[in-house]
């Protein structure tokens, strides 16, 4: 027989201060694998679509456009987006005075030729101006999948290319290895382009880095095909040339349970506090996925903590995606930061047919507190 509850109040308010405690901690749901969660929240307020696909010259873009790239130059606003066509994933341009209101200029990388380290994908392309030239990293492969989509696949590779200019045209320099994939590391599939910061006499560069073990799988579904095979996480390359080689970390700034990849970084001068934006790679039924857009904080470039982490834009505050957000760039506009990110809307997670949106956040930045 079960004994009636003497305190039924107690308990109900004991519940009700679980549920609060939850909503403050996020609501972080935990993933069927050991992969990491983020309990705080440092929510971004969205703005919507800036930049849908299908509307770039000559179809450049039919496919979708995502993986974005954003910076400023003499008060002008250049875009960098992975723009889908026909041919392929190309690093496409865009231009704005505003951030909200874009003009799609088409494709600044070709493919390679067959059999080149970029003949299936010459995409996301982030770029450093040095004071006279300007400098593009971007990802090649020479693997995708089949047509129309033609999504990149491993290896993810990180090539060079310099301009006078950041609307180009752009010329490729092959002859630049910065670093490659290392068979038996934590960088054995991806060592793909991220944001370079100068710091002191050194060059950093924040790069994707990822391993794929294909024998792991979920415990929790073991029959369907999802897994946990891929890990990813960040790391530091290092030069004093851009037109040089870079030297990787030993170790990277966060364990590959983090599965993050790709950075944008924010540096806030009133309390000398680096933000570093990233996207963040969810596990469920339906497989993986970039799920948030999350931020980590440090007061120094070289020492990073894994528990400094919250979620900036996920299905909750996003206003047209609610389970799928992709990768961030964030730039300063006046008192507030802009973050841009793709996202195929509704309920879809796929990979195509994303279109760029665009939140913000109030300026100066502060850690949330836990």
């Amino acid at each position: 027989m079960i004994r009636p509850n003497p305190q039924p109040r107690l308990l109900i308010l004991a519940a009700l201060i679980c549920l609060a405690t939850t909503a403050n901690l996020g609501g972080a749901a935990a993933y069927p694998d050991a992969r990491a969660v983020a309990t705080l929240r440092y929510e971004a307020k969205d703005q919507g679509v800036v930049l849908p696909y299908g509307h770039g010259p000559g179809d450049c873009d039919k496919f979708g456009a995502r993986d974005v790239w954003v910076f400023e130059h003499k008060g002008r606003y250049f875009m960098h987006y992975d723009a889908a066509g026909k041919t392929g994933w190309l690093a496409s341009l865009a231009t704005s005075q505003d951030l909200v209101h874009w003009t799609t200029k088409g494709p600044v990388l070709s493919l390679g030729s067959p059999g080149q380290d970029d003949s299936a994908t010459a995409s996301y392309g982030t770029t450093y101006f040095d004071g006279r030239t300007w400098h593009m990293f971007y990802i090649g492969s020479p693997h995708a999948t089949p047509p129309p989509d033609r999504i990149p696949m491993f290896p993810y590779l990180t090539l060079k290319a310099r301009s006078s200019s950041p609307s180009g045209p752009w010329t490729k320099e092959p002859e630049v290895i910065p670093f490659r994939p290392q068979p038996g590391s934590y960088y054995s599939a991806t060592a793909s382009a991220g944001q370079i910061v100068r710091d002191g006499n050194q060059y950093l560069q924040f790069f994707s880095a990822s391993v794929d073990e294909p024998g792991k799988r979920s415990s929790q579904f073991p029959n369907t095909g999802v897994g946990d095979s891929i890990q990813r996480t960040l790391s530091i390359a290092r030069t004093s040339n851009l037109e040089g080689t870079w030297t990787v970390d030993a170790a990277p700034i966060f364990p590959l349970s983090e599965q993050v990849e790709n950075s944008s970084l924010y540096f806030e001068k009133s309390s000398g506090t680096w933000f570093l934006f990233t996207d963040h790679i969810g596990l469920d039924r339906d497989g993986e996925y970039t799920d948030a857009i999350w931020v980590y904080w440090t007061k120094s470039l070289n020492h990073w903590d894994a528990a400094n982490k919250a979620i900036v834009l996920d299905g909750k505050n996003c206003k047209w995606s609610r389970r799928c957000i992709g990768l961030p760039s964030v730039v300063r506009y006046g008192k507030r930061l802009a973050i841009f990110y793709d996202a195929p809307g509704g309920d879809s997670i796929s990979h195509m047919r994303r279109s760029i949106g665009l939140a913000w956040l109030q300026l100066p930045l502060t850690p949330p507190t836990r």
